[in-house]
Order: structure tokens, then C-alpha cells, then sequence
């Protein structure tokens, strides 16, 4: 027998061998965070950070067309605002950290104990529905002070008990939307308005398809009426929350005692929403774009656009190659990519070709090699992120100068496209509770985590039935489809009528 011909990956294990393992080395590799001392908390490194920020700024800019305000409300919540609210403490309480001591003495043996226990417990922010509801329901009087439009960029805090980087840690940073409303309409119109700004995100920025949907009883929000989610399919076929905006009806106002006074001059609660998006975004992007050399970025929303990298063998190659380099990266950094400039690296590291493949493990979208050949025929090497790391090719600086914006469209539709693509050979509609056990069944029982990926089945909508399938296959209802088609069928669990289809997954 020949030898086995194995491609060298910058990436150890790869995403068939481990999936969960090849996802902590891209974080590693790609130098976007690491684990804190704190346990369950993270640290954003500087490429990370970038990458929230882009996030945060593209978001903060629809939020403000559509009307909303940015403030900010208190971290700690006294304990008695979540009892308010029934439904929503019970979701929570496993999740929250709680602050009792308000300084620190020293004990007898020396060490620091907690002292000045307070008169009442204060949660550290899970979510903070119920003290902006506080805030609220003093700024609301009349309907002339509807709609309440706010939203706050924050921290939150959730005790996870199995933390994994960007996907769930005890601290996460998010925003977090909360409006009220004189009206049901109004308030629903708003609350799909949100997902709708969520799924351009998405799709236009992070080059991530998305389903919109609405979650069953059992899955939305605590508290809410209404929750709906954007399902993204990731490449190991499971699904990943990347967006839920929420209908809370009354519930969250008659807690507060949210009310105004209408046109009519009678009292009425308010009708609020509240709807985010967090840091897990990025876990979305690792899992949806990068490969098994490291992180893929789309271009919209990468922490740098384009790498310089010049090629120093001999020290009187130095000064012109740098200053050939500074010049590119200067006109590139005039032009501008759908609003934003062109963000430029310059890595002059004398460490030979071992940054290029730095630069690929950091997923930036396009590397440019600078040496002495090439400014002889006025012209650079360039290698896409989207294609093979040995794929590269020569172009006309000045060409190169004047593509580079169509160069950064092709590898965004590259990336939608192919997810895209993922998705929609990894989705089945199935009728057959045999087929629908067996397509999450995993083939190979060392991989647990590789099964089928979307199921198209029809529920009658029992929470019996969805427990049961829960239990069995460790397979949630991501959503009921918001464009899905009245049909007629039998329930994928029990065998008894449906109307409609919803989307089975596993999922993070």
C-alpha cells in the first residue's frame, strides 16, 4: 500500500476529528480571547474586541435610525425587583450571582472574610427587564410619552456551570433593547422590527444565513408572550441562537406598574419588548466561516481589512520595500468599503514566512506580500482568505488598488454562499419518526456531536412531545418557522394532526 497522502493544517486537531477541541485552538490560534483566572470568564484580546466593536457599531447605527436611545441602568438589581415578575425569577435564579456583603475585614487568621451584610440582597445583571422597568415607570405618565425607545451596551452576568469561550461564559457582553408602548400592534410591529435589524446583521454583515421563527411555549423567554429567534445552522450541523427579540404583552409593565395615562384619559399599562444580541456572535462567525487553518473573516464586519507583509532578505532592501509598503497602504486606506475605510496591517516582522500563516490563523481577508521582485514589476503578491493558503497570485499594484473593494464583496458572497450552501444540504424534511431518529443519530459514537443537522417535521404542538423528543435525541425546536407553509401531517413524536412544520436541531 502507498502512503497516505495527509494536507498539512495549520489547525490540530481538525474540525473532523474534534470538533469541540478545533474550535478552542481557532480562539487560541486567532488570538481573539482566553480563559480568565475567574472561572467561567473570558479575556477579549485586542483582535477580538475589534470584532465586537465592528458588531456594536453596525447595530448601534440601525438601532438609531428606527428612533432608539442609548443609556445605561445600574449592574446590580435589588432581589426583590426579579420577585415581581414570577415566570421571569424562575427562569433565572439557577443563573444568578448574587452580592450579600458589602465589605471585606480581616478575620482572625488573617485572611479577608465578607462583613456589612446588606439589608437586602442585590442580583448582579442577568437581564435587566425589571430595573429599567423601575426607570420606566417613572419617566412614563401620559401616552405623549410613548414610544419609550431605550437601549443599553453592557455586561451581564450568568453562572454557567460548562462555559466555553464567546458561546457561554459567566460574563458576556451584550446589548439589550427595551421599549414600551401604548399599543399591542406597536408593540409587536417593534419587537419583529428588532429580529429584522438581528437578521440583517447577519446575513449582510456576518455573511451568516439565518431562519427567522418564534420559539415554542417551552423555550422562549421567561416571562414573555412571544419570543422570536434567528437559527443559524453551524458547520458541525448544529444549530446556534444568533438573535431573539421578545413580545412581553403586559406582564413586565403591570410588574413595574408601567402606566399612563391614554388619550381617553384612562389609565393603561404600558405594552413593552425587550430584544439582544451578545459576544456569542463571534463564537457564530468561528463556527460558520473558520476552517482548519484558523479564523475566516467576512469583510464587513473584519477587525482589519488587508495585511501588508514585506519580504526583507538583504538590509538595503529595506528602505525601499517600506516605503514602497507605506505608500500602498496608504492609498488603500483611502478608499472605503461600504462606509467604513479600509483598515491596513503593516507586519514588518523579520521572522520570514511564518507571519503569513499567522495572518491566516487570524482570518484577516486578504494578505499582500511586498519584496523587491515585486517592485521591480510594480505589482504585489496576494493571497485571499477564502481560497487555499497557497493560492496566490501577482497583480498590478495600481490594479490591485483599484479591485480591492470588489475583491472584499467576492470573498463576503463567497463565505454567505457556501454557509448557505451547508445549510440547505444538511436540512430534511422528514415524515417518518424512524428516519427522524435515525438522522440524529449519530454514525460514529466516539463523535457524539456530528449528526444530521436541520429537520423539517411536523408537531402538534404538546410539550409532551417535545420533552419526549428532547430526552430521547438531546434534540430541541429551534423555532416554528415564520415563513412556513400551512400543511397538514402527522406529529413526528405521537402520530397525531399537525398543521404545521418546525425546525428540530441540536444546538449550543
Amino acid at each position: 500500500m502507498g502512503k497516505e497522502n495527509k494536507v498539512q493544517t495549520a489547525i490540530t486537531p481538525t474540525r473532523s476529528q474534534d470538533y469541540p477541541e478545533w474550535y478552542q485552538q481557532v480562539v487560541k490560534a486567532s488570538e481573539l480571547a482566553e480563559n480568565s483566572s475567574v472561572r467561567g470568564c473570558m479575556v477579549i484580546k485586542p483582535w477580538g474586541y475589534a470584532l465586537w466593536e465592528n458588531i456594536r457599531c453596525v447595530l448601534d447605527n440601525m438601532f438609531k435610525q428606527t428612533g432608539v436611545k442609548n443609556a445605561y441602568f445600574p449592574l446590580f438589581i435589588p432581589k426583590r425587583f426579579l420577585e415581581k415578575e414570577a415566570e421571569h425569577v424562575e427562569g433565572f435564579a439557577k443563573e444568578c450571582a448574587v452580592v450579600t456583603h458589602h465589605r471585606l475585614q480581616e478575620g482572625q487568621d488573617g485572611r479577608l472574610i465578607p462583613a456589612g451584610q446588606l439589608e437586602e440582597p442585590l442580583v448582579v445583571r442577568p437581564t435587566s427587564e425589571t430595573i429599567i422597568g423601575e426607570s420606566f415607570s417613572k419617566w412614563v405618565s401620559s401616552y405623549r410619552d410613548l414610544p419609550l425607545l431605550i437601549n443599553q451596551w453592557c455586561n451581564v452576568v450568568r453562572w454557567e456551570m460548562r462555559t466555553r469561550i464567546f458561546l457561554r461564559t459567566s460574563e458576556f457582553l451584550w446589548q439589550e433593547g427595551h421599549t414600551a408602548h401604548a399599543t399591542r400592534e406597536e408593540a409587536m410591529e417593534r419587537t419583529l422590527q428588532m429580529l429584522d435589524s438581528y437578521a440583517k446583521l447577519a446575513e449582510s454583515y456576518l455573511a451568516i444565513p439565518v431562519i427567522r421563527g418564534e420559539k415554542t411555549d417551552s423555550e422562549r423567554f421567561p416571562g414573555a408572550v412571544n419570543t422570536f429567534t434567528l437559527e443559524a445552522m453551524m458547520q458541525d450541523r448544529k444549530a446556534l441562537q444568533t438573535g431573539t427579540s421578545h413580545f412581553l404583552g403586559q406582564n413586565f409593565a403591570r410588574a413595574s406598574e408601567i402606566k399612563y395615562q391614554s388619550a381617553q384619559e384612562k389609565e393603561e399599562y404600558a405594552w413593552t419588548t425587550s430584544w439582544g444580541v451578545s459576544t456569542r456572535l463571534i463564537g457564530a462567525i468561528i463556527m460558520t466561516h473558520g476552517d482548519d487553518n484558523g479564523l475566516v473573516l467576512p469583510p464587513m464586519i473584519a477587525s482589519s481589512h488587508v495585511v501588508l507583509m514585506p519580504i526583507i532578505k538583504k538590509p538595503e532592501d529595506r528602505s525601499p520595500v517600506m516605503e514602497f509598503t507605506h505608500a500602498l497602504a496608504k492609498a488603500l486606506r483611502e478608499q472605503h468599503y461600504h462606509g467604513r475605510k479600509i483598515e491596513v496591517e503593516i507586519d514588518d516582522r523579520e521572522i520570514g514566512g511564518g507571519k503569513g500563516w499567522d495572518w491566516i490563523k487570524k482570518g484577516i481577508p486578504v494578505r499582500v506580500e511586498i519584496g523587491p521582485r515585486d517592485i521591480a514589476q510594480n505589482s504585489v503578491f496576494v493571497g485571499r482568505r477564502d481560497k487555499g493558503p497557497r493560492e496566490k497570485e501577482s497583480i498590478p499594484r495600481d490594479q490591485f488598488i483599484k479591485t480591492i473593494v470588489l475583491m472584499l464583496d467576492e470573498i463576503q458572497d463567497n463565505l454567505f454562499d457556501r454557509a448557505l450552501r451547508l445549510r440547505q444540504e444538511n436540512t430534511r424534511h422528514i415524515d417518518s419518526k424512524e428516519d427522524f431518529y435515525t438522522f440524529f443519530t449519530p454514525k460514529n459514537p466516539e463523535k457524539p456531536e456530528i449528526h444530521g443537522g436541520f429537520a423539517l417535521a411536523h408537531w402538534c404542538g404538546s410539550q409532551r412531545c417535545e420533552e419526549k423528543i428532547k430526552a430521547d435525541l438531546s434534540v430541541t425546536i429551534r423555532c416554528i418557522p415564520q415563513d412556513a407553509e400551512q400543511e397538514t401531517g402527522s406529529c413526528i413524536a405521537c402520530g397525531d394532526k399537525s398543521t404545521q412544520r418546525v425546525i428540530f436541531a441540536k444546538a449550543y
